[in-house]
């Protein structure tokens, strides 16, 4: 449940409170009108109604730009309902849903490219190498946590379900800088510094298997289930399972070692994981319904759709044939 929150002209509060009833608020209150002639219109919303109604706010409102649509989170609603109610909301309350605006500025955050994402990255690449030269498990999980690269994966995934192309650059040009910005810091490091790669921590990142497709496909649907839901704070778990930064750390370790074939397998493995999260992240975007406003948009986001998750889902089948020929399952044709 939330509250919308609409600042328009105070000649609107009538159909305001119309849509407000037609769409089912839970309750809808207006204030005094400011001396703009605004007034602020605010309708308590359940999560069922609250899509619907926010896309026909904004057709009311496209052509003037002085209105203004809020939507706040709401902790707790004090009523004196039956207890029959009460359960009732609270089990709406307990499948929480986001709207596509709140995922959009939600997910957005994690597509910028800024100073702090540069330096998170660089941060987080120096404590994943030294956990991993030093085999700490604990110090390699942390760096999983502060890591910023899952975000720019899920952005890449929501735009392609919007159609959304400068959202799609963003995001790519996101990705391509922290990933780069790591690998280069780890080759610095590999060429400074001797490598023990027997150790398990380094390992186990230079090699994949089937299980670990299973494990980012897995882990990819969890983090945008947890956005869509509202439980963000679980997609620490999910940086922690399909984590990207150890397998790139690894990448420019063995190359600064000119450890060539390690390098490739943990290439691998980042290929994988980043792959698995987009497929899976676009096939849950779309059992949501996760889709743009008109019917224009919809139909060019349709065709991107389409696209790309047959281009993943291609990639994924290629990887998967790599993974199956290195390990000796599936023989060579030659």
């Amino acid at each position: 449940m939330r509250i919308v929150e609409v600042i328009a002209d105070a000649r609107h509060t009538k159909t305001l409170l119309g849509m407000a009833g037609f769409y089912g608020a839970e309750d809808a209150w207006c204030g005094e009108a400011g001396e703009d002639g605004r007034r602020a219109v605010r309708m308590l919303v359940d999560d069922q109604s609250r899509q619907a109604l926010t896309d026909s706010l904004q057709d009311l409102f496209k052509a003037d730009a002085a209105a203004r649509i809020v939507i706040q989170p709401v902790d707790t609603v004090l009523t004196r309902d039956t207890p029959r109610r009460q359960d009732e909301a609270l089990r709406r309350a307990r499948a929480i849903a986001a709207t596509r605006e709140e995922l959009y500025s939600e997910i957005v955050k994690g597509a910028r490219l800024d100073t702090n994402h540069l330096v998170l990255t660089a941060l987080s690449t120096l404590v994943a190498a030294i956990g991993l030269l030093e085999n700490n498990v604990a110090v390699v999980i942390g760096a999983m946590v502060i890591a910023p690269l899952l975000g720019p994966n899920i952005a890449l995934a929501f735009a392609t379900s919007l159609g959304d192309r400068a959202l799609v650059w963003q995001a790519l040009r996101t990705n391509v800088a922290g990933l780069g910005l790591s690998l280069l810091l780890a080759v610095a490091i590999g060429l400074i510094w001797q490598v023990d790669f027997s150790l398990n921590e380094l390992a186990t990142r230079t090699d994949v298997g089937l299980a670990g497709v299973v494990l980012a496909l897995a882990s990819g649907a969890a983090a945008v289930l947890s956005l869509t839901s509202g439980l963000s704070s679980t997609l620490v778990g999910v940086m922690v399972a399909v984590a990207l930064l150890p397998p790139t750390a690894t990448i420019g370790l063995a190359l600064g070692n000119a450890r060539w074939d390690l390098a490739l397998g943990a290439l691998l493995l980042l290929a994988v994981n980043i792959v698995c999260v987009l497929l899976a992240a676009k096939l849950v975007f779309l059992f949501k319904g996760v889709r743009p406003r008109t019917w224009t948009e919809r139909n060019r986001a349709r065709q991107s759709m389409r696209l790309y998750l047959a281009l993943w889902a291609l990639l994924l089948a290629v990887l998967i044939t790599v993974i199956l020929l290195r390990s000796g399952t599936l023989a060579p044709l030659y």
